[in-house]
Order: C-alpha cells, then sequence, then structure tokens
C-alpha cells in the first residue's frame, strides 16, 4: 500500500481569549477551533473537507501548515512531523505544500504585477534561477492556468476576480508542490466562474501529480473534485468517506442535513425531496455541548449522546454517531435522506 504523503493525528487548535478589562491573572476562556481531527491524504488524492462557517475548516488548513500553532501530529511523508518544527526548519517544506486562499483580490499584493506575484515564491525557495529563467517559468505557468503572457505587467486590480484566483493558483503551484490546500477557492466568485476555476484544478492535479485538500461548506461543489470527504461540525470529525459513498448514502444526520440542502437541478426533484431542516444555532466553540457536539440539533439524540462522545468508527465509511443510519421520521426511512 502507498505510503501516505500527509497523516494528520489528533490535530487539536485552541486559543486563548481575554475580554477587555480582564486582570493579568484572570483565567482566559478556551475558543476549541480544532478538536481531535485525524486523517491520510495519499499522493494524487482530493480530500473534501466540509461544514458550516465556524466549523473550523480554515483553522485546520492553517494549522497543518503552522500558520496557526497546534497539537498532535502532521506527519508528512511517514517521516517529520510538520507540528514539530520550528519556522526556520518548516521553511524547506514550504515549497512541497502550497495555499490557496478565499478571497482571490486580497491575497495579492495591489503594489506588485502579476509576473513578480508570481514569480516570488521562485526568488524565495530558488534563489540559483536566474532572471530569464524566472520570467520563462512564470509565462508558462501563466499560459498553463488560462492567463495571456502579455498580461504579465499588470496589477491585480486590472482582473476579474475568477482571473485573480488564477494568478493566486498560478503562484501556489510555481514551486511544484506535492500538496495544494485550498481554502474555498471558489466562494467568493460567480457560479458559472466556479466551474471554470474547479475544472482549472482537477486538470492541473491530473496533469502535476498533486494531492489537494480542498474546503468548502458547498457539497455540490466538493463532490465533483473529491476522492474522499470529511465532514467537520464544530471542529469534530461527524463523517469520512469516498465521495461516491457519502453522497448515496450519508449515516450521519448532519450529512443528512447538508446534502438536502444542496439544489438539484430537475425541478420536480428538487419539489420531491425531503428537506431536513436544522434546528437552532451551531453551538459556540467556546462553551461546546457535552458529549456529541452535534446533540443539541440533532433529532436522534438520546441521554448517551449527552454523556459520551461518539468517535469515529474505523474502516472506509467513518462515522461518529451513536445512532449512524437514514433518518428515521414517524417509524419510517426518509427518501433522499
Amino acid at each position: 500500500m502507498t505510503e501516505p504523503l500527509l497523516r494528520v493525528e489528533d490535530l487539536r487548535v485552541t486559543f486563548e481569549l481575554r475580554r477587555a478589562g480582564d486582570m493579568p491573572w484572570t483565567k482566559p476562556r478556551l475558543l476549541h477551533a480544532v478538536s481531535g481531527v485525524n486523517f491520510e491524504l495519499f499522493p494524487g488524492e482530493t480530500l473534501g473537507v466540509v461544514g458550516e462557517s465556524g466549523c473550523g475548516k480554515s483553522t485546520l488548513a492553517r494549522a497543518i501548515i503552522q500558520m496557526v500553532p497546534a497539537t498532535g501530529k502532521a506527519i508528512w511523508q511517514g517521516k517529520t512531523n510538520l507540528l514539530a518544527l520550528s519556522k526556520r526548519e518548516m521553511l524547506k517544506f514550504r515549497s512541497d505544500i502550497q495555499m490557496v486562499f478565499q478571497d482571490p483580490l486580497a491575497s495579492l499584493n495591489p503594489r506588485m504585477t502579476v509576473g513578480q506575484i508570481i514569480a516570488e515564491p521562485l526568488r524565495t525557495h530558488k534563489p540559483d534561477l536566474s532572471g530569464e529563467e524566472v520570467k520563462t517559468r512564470v509565462k508558462k505557468m501563466m499560459d498553463r492556468v488560462g492567463l495571456l503572457p502579455n498580461q504579465i505587467n499588470r496589477y491585480p486590480h486590472e482582473f476579474s476576480g475568477g482571473q485573480c484566483q488564477r494568478i493566486g493558483i498560478a503562484r501556489a503551484l510555481i514551486v511544484e508542490p506535492k500538496l495544494l490546500i485550498c481554502d474555498e477557492p471558489v466562494s467568493a466568485l460567480d457560479v458559472s466562474i466556479q466551474a471554470q476555476v474547479i475544472n482549472l484544478l482537477a486538470e492541473l492535479q491530473r496533469d502535476l501529480g498533486l494531492a489537494m485538500i480542498f474546503i468548502a461548506h458547498d457539497l455540490s461543489v466538493v463532490k465533483h473534485i473529491s476522492d474522499r470527504v470529511m465532514v467537520l461540525y464544530l471542529g469534530r470529525e461527524m463523517e469520512m468517506a469516498t465521495s461516491h459513498d457519502l453522497y448515496a448514502d450519508p449515516q450521519h444526520p448532519y450529512t443528512q442535513a447538508l446534502l438536502s440542502a444542496v439544489p438539484i437541478p430537475d425541478p420536480v426533484a428538487e419539489r420531491a425531496k425531503t428537506m431536513i431542516p436544522l434546528d437552532g444555532d451551531l453551538p459556540s466553540p467556546l462553551a461546546p455541548p457535552s458529549g456529541c457536539v452535534f446533540r443539541t440539533r440533532c433529532p436522534r439524540a438520546e441521554q448517551r449522546c449527552a454523556e459520551t462522545a461518539p468517535a469515529l468508527t474505523p474502516g472506509v465509511h467513518g462515522v461518529a454517531c451513536h445512532f449512524p443510519g437514514p433518518l428515521v421520521r414517524g417509524g419510517r426511512p426518509l427518501e433522499n435522506a
């Protein structure tokens, strides 16, 4: 069996928060953004990460590359725990792991030209390249992501949102990484542009043999690009399965509710499907519910759910639920659940 490119074990991110006026000796409040996430990512594979806003998706991604402090393990190629490295030690892994951010324009320096933006990683990680070699690589990468080489001296504000995201993708791929982390890369784009960017990422992944972590809150977007999907809720894994299994046979009530909200292009099927509403709001990560964190919004919750947190079951289709399976209401399984 192929060795995982990345193996994450018990990854946790906790922030200390203080109120204005707190004394130095006042105990800070703890915000649990990510709580004990585990997964493996293999070369050439895409792992989709989905969940509502505030569930810890972006924090998980940033923790892996040390943009936020975290505990646990992120084992790179079976050898190195990235979370245990100093900033200087982490620098040599930066070219292997690159990130595409959510806001295309805000992630680009407005004072730099497109050529300078895309070339910046090369100047950092491959300083031995000559100026002409850098320019040649930048133009080739621009062509590869659908930008015209004659746009190399333009500035980010001269481009559309979709073009700015292509610039961000080119910047990430110019150093030939092994892992690309995409943090909701299409959420700020129009639907038609979203499809273009997703198709571009899928094409580049096939051509370059990239592994990818693709973060989104829209399950319909994740379905078309992911090999496996991990569902997060309040920083914890609710379900992990292949893309086909998760969409065809979701076992966790949270996954079922998310899928029921995905619109179906067929009007007849859309009217016939069963909606599964989520009652209440997402609990605060400052005071997560005891036991199963989803129990306060779950239609299956029982006393056991408040007392014991369910662990993700091992196997190809893992579920963190005491009562997994088709959602039952009125004694009958819900169709389309």
